[in-house]
């Protein structure tokens, strides 16, 4: 059974991607809608419904649990959460050949944790939101679970 993210962690998504009922161009040039959405049905200038957001938001989140739970198969409630924002963001692509995988995987959770903060540029530059974010998916990483 793919674990599911939890509160502190969907709470760190929705802050980061915000919610966008109108289509935008991200950083990267990409079409996006609702909480950081992309696909090929996303297109300039749609709109969606709040209903549709949720939902959106939903079926991404299954895609990123399921891949984070098969790449990151030992996490606790915390580091689940703050890979699957990083997953969300970036795509599932990154974390598979990433550092920072390899490292949580070997057990070293710090180094791990280091990790987070070399993600944080979109087209080559480094962005402020995605240094914040990754210092906020960085810290809910090293949180102990309660």
């Amino acid at each position: 059974m793919t674990k599911r993210t939890n509160t502190a962690g969907l709470a760190l998504i929705k802050s980061f991607e915000g919610l966008r009922l109108k289509s935008y161009r991200c950083p990267a040039n990409i079409p996006t809608v609702g909480y950081g959405h992309t696909g090929p049905e996303v297109r300039d200038g749609m709109t969606i419904t709040q209903a549709q957001a949720d939902a959106y938001l939903a079926a991404d989140l299954a895609k990123f649990e399921q891949a984070v739970s098969t790449l990151c198969p030992i996490t606790t409630d915390n580091q689940f959460a703050a890979l699957v924002s990083f997953a969300y963001n970036l795509g599932s692509g990154s974390i598979k050949d990433s550092t920072l995988r390899r490292m949580h995987n070997a057990g070293d959770y710090a180094g791990a944790a280091g990790q987070f903060g070399r993600w944080d540029k979109a087209a080559g530059k480094v962005l402020p939101g995605l240094t914040k974010r990754r210092a906020a998916e960085a810290a809910l990483y090293g949180k102990g679970d309660a």
